[in-house]
């Protein structure tokens, strides 16, 4: 793009390359607008004779033509996209979700010119009306070839961000300690329900049982059949892995053990399975404190029905460090 200073009458469908005050200093027209018949009548108002300007030549996309484009390829979900001046796109969640975000994309996009994307935090929670992303290009125009290369690859490997709604969750919590669970229940039930609440919801079944592998197993394939969107173990006692109690109960009822071990303090004795399509989740030590550990980084993904995988658990040691 080429600027130039012209004269107001000849600058109709050009670019304003600055923004316009009037004289006592409330602005007129913004960097970036495009003007307008009805803008040179109301510079001339102004008293204004000369604008900076600048127009589009071949091979060039309008800055907000960019970001819109760019926009409708990045997210999917429940969000809505929403233009703003200066060439920028904001991206907002149209209810409560997570989520979950392309790293490893986002920053092969980034690293092309002309146009970057921020987003939130990956597994993050979002209220309805936040915004979640947003699209910023170059001043005033984006080389078509860059505009281009970005939505081939956006369409190619998928949207950079799910925003991924949580809709009406069910928890269910098993209390388990050696000797008694009623003694994990009280220990832990005041800070489960705290942990819950801030994630809107509530245990919607609770047990509590002696910490022995054919208890442990018989209350799971209970709380299995009330199929809720995640099971909670509370256990008083800290695994040395899988083959421990809850662990072997976990595999006695069919479970598929994900991952063992977060790279995250608090909450490193994290042990995760599927039964089925059921998340199963131990994290002793985890439950005696409102303070953020592992949970607070799982729940939003697993509370919106997605299945987390290990790698992605091992990705958690970025940030994991929490306190």
């Amino acid at each position: 793009m080429k600027a130039q200073t012209v004269n107001v009458k000849a600058s109709t469908g050009r670019i304003l390359c600055s923004t316009i005050f009037r004289a006592g200093g409330r602005k007129l027209l913004a960097k970036g607008h495009m003007l307008s018949e009805e803008d040179i009548r109301l510079l001339e108002t102004e008293g204004l004779n000369e604008v900076w300007v600048t127009e589009l030549e071949d091979g060039e996309v309008g800055e907000d033509d960019a970001v819109c484009q760019a926009a409708r390829e990045i997210g999917c979900g429940c969000l809505e996209i929403r233009l703003a001046a200066g060439g920028r796109a904001n991206l907002f969640a149209t209810e409560d979700c997570c989520l979950l975000v392309d790293d490893e994309l986002l920053r092969q996009i980034n690293c092309t010119a002309s146009i970057v994307i921020a987003t939130g935090v990956n597994f993050s929670m979002a209220k309805a009306g936040q915004r979640i992303a947003t699209v910023k290009s170059a001043p005033f125009a984006v080389p078509r070839p860059q505009l281009e290369t970005v939505v081939s690859m956006l369409r190619e490997r998928g949207p950079i961000l799910q925003a991924r709604p949580v809709r009406n969750p069910s928890v269910a919590v098993l209390y388990t300690d050696p000797l008694h669970g009623d003694r994990a229940r009280q220990l832990f039930e005041s800070i489960m329900r705290q942990r819950l609440e801030h994630f809107q919801t509530t245990p919607a079944f609770a047990m509590a049982c002696v910490e022995e592998e054919a208890a442990v197993a018989h209350s799971l394939e209970h709380l299995v059949r009330a199929k809720p969107t995640v099971i909670l173990v509370a256990s008083t006692t800290s695994p040395a892995g899988p083959d421990d109690v809850i662990g072997r109960a976990m595999t006695h009822i069919g479970c598929h053990i994900e991952r063992f071990l977060a790279p995250v303090e608090p909450g490193n004795l994290f042990l995760l399975g599927y039964k089925d399509d059921f998340p199963i989740l131990s994290s002793p030590g985890c439950f005696r404190s409102a303070r953020p550990n592992v949970l607070d980084l799982v729940l939003p993904p697993l509370l919106a029905r997605y299945r987390v995988s290990g790698w992605e658990v091992a990705c958690l040691g970025h940030g994991g460090l929490l306190g």
